[in-house]
């Protein structure tokens, strides 16, 4: 069965990229999942996935829009997905040539070197924004739900992981221009662009396109909400209940100690009536009580601590 980031995944892959958009895709899955090589003085990349849809999707993607073709560096068996995450290689004049149009390797007066930071050049258009942020998600992207359970201490939690804080900063702001505001934080030697707040989650979703995972998404959200109401419902109900039987203790306790110093017919007709009344049913609700005393239940709490007064005098 495929968890949630496999779904967002396959959907994005089956909404392919916009024609404008693939040197965007592509960039942000390099700046994602790749290391820049080098082979025989040329510039290169290394991929890495354990998505074989993420996998087909790119090698059609280089191969069609810009003639290379990918070749199998190496497997290697994850032990945290349980996967194999599978490596592929470029390199050759045509690699060279598109790194250096993506601005991915940049030329200075020292020579050519690694630029991490997102050059504007490469969004031609709106479109290819959103396909940058496709293309960072595919490469580095996860995205949970929280289970089902009202006890499940997993929530909602979404997140990219970049190998730069210069790459990872340049996508928060352009998720700002899309008034996405997520949040940046250092993790091992790794910078993480993430959100927890199922809000700023559906937003990135809507963004994507990715209408499956934002149904989805949706519904758990409704569940979600429907079983804490029902657990707060729950817990109130029983707090209510816990209260009425510790004020009924309470009023028996007085009532007995009144009865076993100067016993009850000392009492007043509507003191005695209530207490009469209290021992008659002690699981009886205040409610009750002032229903069966044809009073209000602001008259019988009044009694009740006239009652509570006098034993406590008592036991003075």
């Amino acid at each position: 069965m495929l968890n949630f980031t496999e779904e967002i995944k396959n959907e994005i892959i089956s909404s392919g990229a916009a024609d404008d958009g693939a040197r965007a895709i592509l960039s942000a899955f390099i700046r994602t999942s790749g290391t820049v090589i080098s082979r025989n003085g040329l510039f290169g990349f290394e991929l890495i996935t354990e998505n074989e849809g993420t996998a087909e999707f790119f090698l059609n993607l280089l191969e069609e829009k810009f003639g290379l073709s990918l070749t199998v560096s190496g497997a290697k068996f994850d032990l945290l997905s349980g996967k194999d995450k599978l490596a592929f290689e470029c390199a050759d004049e045509k690699t060279d040539k598109l790194l250096k149009e993506l601005k991915i390797v940049e030329e200075s007066k020292d020579g050519f070197f690694v630029d991490f930071s997102v050059d504007e050049e490469i969004f031609e258009s709106e479109i290819s924004k959103i396909d940058f942020i496709k293309g960072a998600f595919l490469g580095g992207g996860s995205c949970t739900l929280p289970e089902e359970s009202v006890s499940s201490r997993t929530g909602y939690h979404f997140e990219i992981v970049f190998s730069n804080k210069l790459t990872a900063n340049d996508f928060l702001d352009l998720l700002c221009e899309f008034e996405i505001l997520a949040k940046l934080v250092m993790r091992k030697d790794k910078w993480v662009v993430y959100a927890k707040s199922k809000a700023v989650i559906s937003d990135i979703l809507a963004a994507m396109g990715c209408e499956k995972g934002l149904d989805k998404l949706n519904r758990v959200v409704e569940l979600k909400d429907k079983l804490n109401n029902e657990n707060r419902l729950n817990n109130c109900s029983v707090s209510n209940i816990d209260k009425t039987v510790t004020a009924s203790v309470n009023q028996v306790r007085a009532i007995e100690i009144i009865s076993q110093t100067i016993g009850l017919q000392s009492l007043d007709k509507p003191l005695f009536e209530v207490a009469e009344c209290r021992l008659a049913d002690k699981n009886a609700s205040m409610q009750e009580l002032a229903e069966r005393l044809n009073i209000s239940k602001s008259c019988l709490n009044h009694r009740m601590r006239k009652l509570s007064e006098l034993a406590l005098s008592l036991t003075d």
